[in-house]
């Protein structure tokens, strides 16, 4: 069971800006473009977080369709849910990636972001969303490949320890790697993978890597893996590189995508 980061009402507003910063937009709507959503589609949005994604789905199939943004947080649930109000064919409910609402072969489209890197089970999450699609149904998922993180430091002990104690957060650092073979072996075919990357040499306050700057250090601080002081140096330098022009961040996210047979 790993550690999760504390969400007080802080992060959450930071959180809030940057998920509806130009990075975060940029992964949602490469997810968005990867279902191919049609006007009618039932989709199951797993994950759906503060319900951003569920709602562009919801504009996207339309009156006739219906999206179910699945989370087990109240935290996500409640943005999410006040976010689709406004949509009768979008619902946000209570649940887990291995246990999804839905009869077989139910859901037309199926999207994960961020979600199966935290998941103790992988394999028992993708052989549920091979359940409840129908046949020709697509199933896209994006996580981070927590190992592609490059941040510059002139501290370069202290990035290593910042960066160690951030691996505690998530459970399986490979999942872009792991994909081809659990997805065919879940009765998937057209498996495929893309490169995401964010790469900056500058330090904006809705980009990734200002998110990551505050996650990272709060997470570290919280679990006992840092200093007080050694946190708040970290932080503290790497805003000073960014006004000195010396900041450089570059993380790769993995576009996933597959069709049940």
């Amino acid at each position: 069971m790993r550690n999760m980061l504390k969400f007080d009402e802080e992060t959450t507003r930071l959180l809030e800006v940057a998920y509806q910063g130009g990075d975060v937009s940029r992964r949602r709507r490469l997810a968005l473009d990867a279902l191919h959503l049609s006007e009618g589609d039932v989709v199951a949005d797993i994950g759906c977080g503060n319900g951003l994604l569920t709602e562009e789905i919801a504009r996207a199939v339309g009156s006739s369709g219906r999206v179910v943004g699945i989370d087990p947080s109240a935290d996500m649930r409640a943005p999410a849910s006040h976010r689709c109000a406004a949509f009768p064919t979008a619902r946000v409910v209570d649940g887990s990636a291995d246990a999804l609402p839905f009869q077989n072969g139910e859901v037309d489209k199926a999207v994960a972001v961020q979600v199966l890197e935290y998941l103790p089970d992988i394999p028992a999450a993708i052989a549920e969303v091979h359940r409840v699609l129908r046949t020709g149904g697509r199933f896209v998922a994006i996580d981070a490949g927590c190992k592609t993180l490059d941040w510059f430091s002139e501290d370069a002990d202290r990035m290593r320890r910042v960066q160690e104690a951030w691996d505690h957060h998530y459970i399986e650092p490979r999942v872009a790697a792991l994909w081809p073979r659990l997805a065919r072996n879940a009765g998937f075919i057209a498996v495929d993978v893309e490169p995401l990357t964010f790469c900056d040499v500058t330090l904006r306050p809705d980009g990734i890597a200002f998110m990551l700057l505050n996650l990272m250090s709060k997470y570290a601080l919280q679990n006992g893996h840092l200093s007080a002081e050694e946190t708040a140096a970290w932080f503290d330098e790497q805003i000073a590189l960014a006004r000195q022009g010396r900041f450089f961040f570059s993380l790769t996210f993995y576009l996933m995508s597959a069709v049940r047979a």
